[in-house]
């Protein structure tokens, strides 16, 4: 069983609202990617809240069971990522699926196929490309966890994703969704006029 965890701590100060809460389609950035994110093989679902977290929680009628809070959400996307770690100790997962809220266009098929490749080839992390470019979301294996954990703050999992570049399986996609970083109203408005599967 794999843990879907989104990652939805920052500020969003360049969008000038939580990026959380955008709308997308018939929801939100953060239901959408709630939506793509279930899966026979993902039981466990975890939002990773900072910012903002009351607001988001309140207007988002989340499960408290799902939320984790990150007081440390200022020190940046490893601090969420530890937080979710924490959050799934004593939970008997192989892994977790980090989807950043800030990379929401992605479809239920390609989370599928992420899923089905990271059981059916055995390797510790699974990443997207598109054009051969690494996107999101992006897997790591239950074995990582403690490296996660210890990985320097100013390189994140990057540096978890490095020390194991000869286990990394990357999935070609034609979904630019999983490159692109939505991170204020220009790259929204562009970016949104995608369509999905």
């Amino acid at each position: 069983m794999l843990a879907a965890v989104i990652l939805s701590a920052g500020a969003s100060s360049r969008m000038g609202r939580p990026k959380a809460l955008l709308p997308y389609r018939e929801g939100t950035f953060l239901e959408h990617l709630i939506r793509v994110t279930r899966h026979p093989r993902i039981g466990v679902t975890r939002i990773v809240l900072g910012a903002g977290a009351d607001a988001i929680q309140t207007s988002a009628k989340l499960d408290p069971s799902l939320v984790v809070l990150n007081p440390d959400w200022e020190k940046g996307q490893l601090s969420s990522i530890c937080a979710s770690v924490r959050s799934l100790i004593g939970i008997d997962t192989d892994g977790m699926v980090l989807c950043p809220v800030d990379h929401p266009l992605v479809s239920a098929g390609l989370v599928s196929e992420l899923v089905e490749r990271f059981y059916g080839e055995g390797k510790t992390v699974v990443i997207p490309t598109y054009k051969g470019r690494r996107g999101h979301p992006a897997i790591f294996s239950s074995a990582l966890y403690a490296e996660l954990l210890a990985a320097p703050a100013d390189k994140g999992a990057r540096a978890v994703v490095w020390a194991h570049a000869g286990d990394v399986l990357e999935v070609p996609t034609d979904e630019e969704g999983v490159v692109l970083n939505l991170n204020d109203p220009d790259m929204l408005k562009r970016a949104l006029g995608m369509d999905l599967k």
